[in-house]
């Protein structure tokens, strides 16, 4: 990135479970700060969660729907919260606060941690870069007919028998499925869509599996350092409340983000493909 298009510049990072996306965050924000000078700030999408009530809520009144009786799927997000502090980081006419979301809050449920810890870029400051990451974020909804197709299309991939599921769409009912699709298609619509950045990077894998073992290599190093981490069968639960996503929206981000608007023609995509050890064997420079 030799020259920016406009200030700040949005670049987003987007990766599967376990792939890497903090250490890649850090990476390129201590780069683009300490190599190339410019002024960067990041922040995750897990610090735009909703508060801890009203994740509560959300999951209390969505009882039958598992993909939103814990945080992670889009409608567990505050999109309030979200739209503003990207239009604040934006202009930097006022002080300007990096949510923060404590996932050690409330046994583990998380809660947003209070204000004062957030950090504040003081008005005036003249932010770079943006570096937005987070494991949907490249995401795009699908026309409804299309989730259904795909529903219908899917195999039950031979249920408890199958260590480590990759077609999951039937576990969930249609309108469960359409209800996270509708919600993706509003934080597009705010803060996410291919016109609110101008490159992304797209951490993948050549093979979905990979994906739990990545997760489980985690808490296995997670245990032997604190004595604490889900089990292997909970690591395979909790990956499993992902893989819906990656089997709707995957295809889509591997053919191109910024495809999908015709005023994004001249911006930039990254994939990067992972083996099972994380090596990067394939690199593709999309648009």
């Amino acid at each position: 990135m030799s020259s920016l298009k406009r200030n700040p510049f949005f670049l987003g990072l987007t990766g599967l479970q376990g792939s890497g996306k903090s250490t890649w965050t850090d990476a390129l924000v201590q780069s683009l700060t300490e190599v190339h000078g410019y002024k960067t700030v990041n922040i995750s999408l897990d610090d735009l969660y909703h508060d801890h009530d009203e994740l509560v809520r959300i999951r209390t009144e969505n009882a039958s729907n598992k993909l939103l009786q814990t945080r992670g799927q889009p409608g567990t997000h505050d999109t309030k919260l979200s739209v503003a502090f990207f239009a604040d980081v934006a202009d930097m006419k006022t002080d300007t606060l990096i949510p923060s979301f404590d996932k050690s809050l409330f046994n583990g449920e998380g809660g947003r941690a209070p204000e004062e810890k957030w950090h504040r870029i003081p008005a005036g400051t003249t932010i770079d870069v943006v570096v937005f990451e987070g494991w949907c974020v490249g995401f795009s909804p699908l026309d409804e007919a299309d989730v259904q197709r795909r529903w219908s299309e899917t195999a039950q991939n031979g249920g408890d028998s199958v260590k480590y599921p990759t077609e999951t769409l039937k576990e969930h009912s249609i309108e469960h499925l359409l209800r996270v699709n509708e919600n993706l298609r509003q934080y597009c619509d705010l803060f996410m869509g291919p016109r609110h950045f101008d490159f992304l990077v797209h951490l993948d894998t050549d093979d979905l599996v990979n994906v739990y073992e990545w997760r489980v290599q985690q808490e296995h190093a997670l245990r032997a350092r604190t004595n604490s981490g889900m089990t292997d069968e909970e690591v395979v639960n909790f990956v499993k409340g992902y893989m819906s996503a990656y089997e709707l929206y995957l295809d889509q981000l591997r053919r191109g983000f910024f495809q999908l608007d015709e005023s994004c023609s001249d911006r930039g995509q990254l994939r990067v493909v992972l083996d099972k050890q994380r090596k990067v064997i394939e690199m593709l420079s999309l648009s």
